[in-house]
């Protein structure tokens, strides 16, 4: 058996049927530290980021940085000292860093110090596009060029520098909005960006940038001004704690009918998760920086649409299609974020799921239970819903494809082991048949 922290299994192992009860502390926002750790670079002075989280994703951000010269240094699991002076080169390029779709974090970062950059396009979950067309007209519009070529996306400043420009965004697009708002907190100028994203990570990269020096105003409502500086400076700064991983306990609590206290969290933004928890029967109590999930009763059906921050979060709809489909009566989601969101729903259904998915719309007749299966995570978020769906199952599931959920959750079975699931990693299929549950009854 693994020691707490490893990750070196292929498959997790559940005996379902076991309400979590306990505490768990949430770690720092993946999304956040992705582009936080990209936008440290942007000063040559040392910057300390806290409450970083030890997950595969920025592992492999950190790993790609170190390999254009980056200096990085581990305080702790979870502080991490990073150095920008000494980058070598703007060519951002390995086999790990095509695999995670904050790779284009990059771009921004070094176009706004460097004012050239040389990075992959990006890749992560298969769960939709993911185009970059609000990204390029956005340096455009700065001053720069934009090619693709074999992959790679360049951008380069056409006159050694970059201007302020007023931008619209013709969709929200978190990626963007961060991107357009790291490279122009180094340009001549001011600038404006229009119909901006206002996701939490989105805030969490603005407070950082103006902690370095930057100028920006407006983060969280759809107009951000930037005001450019000449250059940036150290700090240390806390990631804020991670929504997703926050929704994906409150939701586990309901679905196995547990009493769970979500520790180290800004209830602020988990309102949509939390209003739909409590649609379904679910009692939520919020506190200073906690929520409490108690389900003492079947969940109800309900409808949900995906949507920009303040609404409910794509992030967060596999993880409400598993409680939907163990719900009374009829419920259906309607994904407007990305077009492959439901790559789950054929596992669920081996799972005894009732759920026929109509265009980008879900349409689930809940069941009164699930049975384990051998299953497989096709997606980070899908995975984690899926580890839920074990967790509530009657007898054993088994799956597979679990590096998928360690992009984005840490120490998640240990810490669904101290709210008492029973889960764990195995390597193969031998292992998996060594594994012996205890019997609760």
């Amino acid at each position: 058996m693994k020691k707490a922290g490893e990750k070196n299994g292929d498959h997790y192992v559940i005996r379902g049927g076991i309400p979590l009860v306990g505490e768990v502390d949430i770690g720092g926002a993946k999304n956040a530290a992705l582009a936080i750790v990209a936008a440290s670079i942007m000063t040559d002075e040392t910057v300390t980021i806290e409450n970083m989280p030890d997950v595969r994703d920025t592992n492999v951000m950190l790993e790609a940085m170190q390999g254009i010269g980056v200096t990085i240094k581990r305080l702790d699991r979870h502080t991490v000292k990073i150095n920008g002076s000494m980058v070598k080169n703007v060519i951002v390029d390995t086999i790990n860093i095509r695999k995670i779709r904050a790779s284009y974090y990059l771009l921004g970062a070094l176009l706004g110090k460097y004012k050239n950059a040389e990075v992959p396009l990006p890749g992560g979950c298969d769960i939709g596009s993911r185009p970059i067309d609000q990204h390029a007209k956005g340096f455009r519009a700065l001053g720069a060029e934009v090619t693709i070529e074999g992959g790679i996306v360049n951008v380069k400043a056409s006159s050694q520098h970059l201007h302020g420009a007023h931008i619209y965004m013709d969709v929200v697009s978190v990626g963007a909005t961060i991107n357009v708002m790291m490279a122009a907190s180094l340009a001549e100028g001011k600038t404006i960006i229009e119909n901006a994203a206002k996701e939490p990570h989105v805030v969490d990269v603005a407070n950082f940038l103006n902690s370095m020096g930057a100028n920006i105003k407006g983060a969280g409502t759809d107009v951000i001004r930037i005001s450019g500086v000449e250059k940036l400076h150290a700090c240390t700064y806390s990631v804020i704690p991670d929504q997703i991983e926050a929704g994906t306990f409150m939701f586990a609590a309901a679905v196995t009918k547990g009493d769970v206290l979500i520790k180290n969290v800004i209830p602020k933004h988990l309102e949509s998760i939390t209003a739909k928890l409590i649609e379904i029967g679910c009692e939520v109590q919020e506190f200073d920086d906690a929520v409490r999930v108690v389900a003492s009763k079947r969940l109800k059906s309900t409808q949900i649409k995906t949507l920009p921050y303040p609404g409910y979060p794509t992030d967060m709809q596999p993880q409400a299609g598993v409680a939907l489909a163990l719900s009374g009566g009829v419920s259906t989601i309607t994904e407007s974020i990305f077009e492959n969101r439901f790559r789950y729903v054929d596992e669920l259904v081996r799972m005894g799921a009732q759920i026929r998915v109509e265009g980008n719309t879900a349409i689930i007749e809940g069941v009164e239970g699930f049975k384990g299966a051998h299953i497989s995570a096709p997606d980070l978020r899908a995975g984690a819903a899926l580890v839920i769906a074990g967790l509530a199952a009657e007898g054993i599931t088994v799956i597979d494809n679990i590096y998928f959920i360690q992009r984005g959750y840490e120490d998640f079975d240990a810490k669904l082991r101290h709210l008492g699931a029973q889960i764990d990693e195995a390597e193969d299929e031998r292992d998996i048949k060594k594994f012996k549950f205890k019997v609760v009854s």
